[in-house]
């Protein structure tokens, strides 16, 4: 089969079963109402995240409860009867997730068990561990009528990233997003340091823009930040496919996946140059511990054998599934 039709027939695969399958909600919704195990943080993985703690039961009671990262302002995460400080301020992105996962480890309030991460932070967090579970691949997004081309390598991104060509302009995720991070290490200079005045005026790449017109931060795998035809922005594979075919919230306005290395961003391409591994992130003292042990631990884990709902929202399977990762 030409890689043509692999890829038409893999977009029709996808589309059949967002059409068969329904999204998944935003934050938990049905019995139970509040979850043993509480998570948060990565835009990126949280769809997925949703589609898991639907799918996964211990002794026939769903167990997961996973909070996107936008939405009201506050979320609640236990009963206020027996726990009464579970009101939180909602964690966006990676690095709020785990944060919210410390803090409340050192609270001990035990309103969140659980966080998303898009990458990889386990040096930085020696009491937590990394535990992948699925793969996703970023290239670049564009408006379909942009004047940047539909064809880059990723030597192009780090010259336009690093303001060395200055004909396009630049758009970056929000401080403490898992895709700026990843990023960052992987497509800027060896050794950057990633931090709030990274970009933007005064910053050390002033070309690239990390916030939107009103000055807010720009939310990752967000299409409609797209606003001129000079514009690129790093996107998740994975994400846009699921918005694409109605897994994920329509958030893609007019971008258009760019080619990037050769690589076509079809649906579970992992040879991208591009490709990660994505994380739950669960407090170290757990591992070996129910429900954690059943759910998060090991290649044989309830995340790690529900392989359809994985690849359901257009992300691979990762090969250390379950596994968590060495700092």
């Amino acid at each position: 089969m030409s890689k043509k039709r692999m890829l038409i027939a893999a977009s029709a695969a996808l589309a059949a079963l967002a059409m068969a399958s329904g999204s998944a909600q935003a934050d938990p919704t049905g019995a139970p109402t509040y979850r043993e195990l509480v998570g948060t943080g990565s835009d990126t993985t949280q769809t997925v995240m949703n589609g898991l703690s639907d799918a996964i039961t211990v002794n026939g009671v769903k167990v997961m409860g996973s909070y996107d990262a936008r939405g009201s302002a506050t979320i609640t995460t236990k009963d206020a009867a027996t726990n009464p400080n579970c009101t939180i301020a909602r964690p966006e992105g990676s690095t709020p997730g785990v944060n919210a996962l410390k803090a409340d480890i050192a609270s001990g309030n035990g309103c969140v068990q659980w966080a998303r991460s898009s990458s990889n932070n386990a040096t930085a967090n020696p009491t937590l561990k990394y535990i992948p579970f699925a793969v996703d691949a970023l290239t670049y997004a564009v408006r379909g009528d942009s004047t940047v081309p539909k064809k880059l390598t990723k030597a192009n991104l780090t010259s336009i990233y690093t303001c060395a060509s200055t004909t396009f302009k630049p758009l970056a995720p929000q401080f403490g997003s898992g895709t700026r991070q990843f990023f960052v290490r992987t497509v800027m200079p060896a050794g950057t340091v990633d931090s709030a005045t990274l970009f933007g005026p005064g910053g050390q790449y002033p070309c690239v823009s990390d916030k939107d017109a009103a000055g807010e931060g720009i939310q990752e795998h967000v299409g409609t930040y797209l606003t001129d035809v000079k514009h690129l922005l790093p996107y998740s594979i994975a994400v846009y496919n699921s918005q694409i075919y109605g897994q994920a919230p329509a958030a893609q306005g007019k971008a258009v996946l760019g080619v990037l290395d050769n690589i076509q961003p079809s649906n579970l391409n992992t040879a991208s140059s591009l490709k990660r591994d994505v994380y739950n992130v669960v407090p170290a003292d757990k591992i070996g511990l129910e429900p954690y042990k059943t759910v998060f631990d090991g290649p044989t884990s309830q995340i790690c054998t529900k392989t359809d709902v994985i690849t359901r929202y257009g992300f691979g399977v990762a090969a250390n599934c379950g596994v968590a990762v060495t700092p």
